[in-house]
């Protein structure tokens, strides 16, 4: 019972060090982007149409701000207008720890129903009740904050079966120091139970229905790719064919009739050029590698490294360029955790806006890389200091893979930035528009090119000219 209890302490300790952590990160991101969002708010509000920013999910800090309520029972305590403050005190201490662990469990459907939160509740509801029947008054203000922790972690068919007793012995107890004026207990009661529980489960609800609708299109767009694909194979299953029976003709022809078996070339090198000009056609625009899959492919290498993978991604599609040069930095800054960073955690965030997408990618290793893209310390042993490049600066980050990464975002009208992450490691992010319409130049992942053969442009044979 001990060792589960410290474990689910411990797992909330982690989840409040990450929402702390996230909060840094947004703040840092709106000091350096504060210009830019500030004009796209006015551009919008100025358009009719305002950008759509859900924003993070809620988390318990959106609940603690409700423990003012205990002021006025503190404030009786420190003025000695209550008696045994040696017995009251640890009972205020308890209901506000307990009242903290269970809002921010609040927020996730395994932790909220697990029986630790159950007891935690029950303890809530046994401090409450001594405290309100013991001194009535402030104390009696325990019970609608205990009502909002019950609403926020009991949903469902339970919340009627568990809110309206709850409000019926919260208005019993303030009845006994009250009389019928203990209604307005039991009012403030039900109706922070039940509110609470109303808007959490909305809210939860619209961010499962937007997650869904995202996954959707995700994965109407990797359909179409998919489907595209399959058309591919049928044109070249198709070609291929062609050109391997007319080979076979000419083959068997060029022995007794040199005249049909040229023919036949002749229509080998028509085929061959139409197909190169339907694969043209047809592959423009869908050359670009899938997000989601360079996403699988890191989990899978950084799993086989040793080092745990924690991959999350929100925000509408992307356009296929976009997802290539975003697949292209998770690759490259993979690459670099695996082979140089010595570390055995890596998030991997993506995270996208009507305008802009953004990608982090941040390990616990040894910190910056160099430009041999290994761990880089100065002469204390402390991580290098941070490095950004933005559109139009010197390229100057790490390796040469981000240094061709960085020329690519940054003709894309992105930037790259990498550095120590908040706590210790090394972190790069990518900062994109949501759709790039052209593909950026500079260096690029080698892919196989179809030559032109056309007539205008073909070689000309040894020893002639081109016509």
């Amino acid at each position: 019972m001990r060792r589960g209890w410290s474990r689910s302490v411990a797992v909330q300790m982690a989840e409040m060090r990450q929402a702390v952590r996230q909060a840094r990160e947004a703040q840092r991101y709106w000091k350096e982007n504060k210009q830019r969002l500030t004009a796209e708010w006015s551009a919008a509000w100025e358009a009719g149409q305002a950008p759509r920013t859900p924003g993070p999910p809620p988390s318990g800090f959106s609940l603690v701000p409700w423990l003012l309520m205990c002021l006025g029972a503190l404030s009786d305590l420190v003025h000695g207008r209550t008696p045994c403050p040696w017995l009251v005190a640890p009972g205020l201490l308890v209901f506000d720890v307990l009242y903290v662990y269970v809002v921010f469990r609040a927020f996730h459907r395994h932790t909220r129903e697990a029986a630790s939160t159950r007891v935690a509740l029950l303890l809530m509801a046994l401090v409450a009740i001594a405290l309100g029947l013991g001194y009535g008054g402030n104390w009696l203000l325990f019970l609608p904050l205990l009502g909002l922790a019950v609403g926020a972690n009991v949903r469902g068919p339970r919340l009627g079966r568990t809110g309206v007793p709850l409000a019926v012995l919260s208005g019993a107890v303030a009845a006994l120091h009250n009389g019928w004026s203990g209604i307005n207990t039991a009012y403030a009661t039900f109706l922070s139970t039940m509110v609470t529980a109303v808007i959490l489960s909305l809210g939860e609800a619209v961010r499962e229905l937007r997650a869904a609708r995202e996954e959707l299109a995700r994965r109407a767009v990797e359909e179409e790719r998919l489907r595209f694909s399959r058309d591919l194979h049928d044109l070249l299953g198709h070609t291929l064919s062609v050109i391997v029976v007319k080979s076979e003709a000419a083959r068997r022809l060029a022995g007794r009739d040199i005249e049909a078996a040229l023919e036949q070339i002749s229509d080998i090198e028509s085929v061959g050029r139409q197909a190169l000009t339907e694969i043209r056609e047809a592959v423009t625009g869908y050359r670009e590698g899938c997000l989601s899959t360079e996403l699988d492919r890191a989990r899978s290498a950084l799993t086989a490294a040793g080092i745990e993978p924690v991959v999350r991604r929100s925000g509408p599609p992307l356009a296929a360029q976009t997802e290539a040069l975003l697949g292209w930095v998770v690759r490259e800054a993979v690459t670099n955790a695996v082979r140089h960073s010595g570390a055995d955690h890596c998030e991997i965030t993506v995270s996208g806006g009507p305008e802009r997408v953004r990608l982090t990618v941040a390990d616990n290793g040894r910190g910056v890389v160099d430009h041999d893209g290994r761990a880089a310390l100065d002469a204390g042993g402390r991580s290098a200091p941070d490095t950004t490049v933005r559109p139009g600066a010197a390229p100057g980050v790490g390796g040469t893979g981000l240094k061709g990464l960085t020329e690519r975002l940054a003709a894309a009208g992105g930037t790259l930035r990498t550095g120590p992450a908040p706590l210790g490691g090394f972190m790069v992010t990518a900062e994109l528009p949501t759709n790039v319409e052209e593909t950026a130049p500079g260096p690029a992942p080698a892919e196989a090119t179809l030559p032109d053969t056309s007539p205008a442009t073909a070689p000309a044979p040894a020893g002639g000219t081109a016509s």
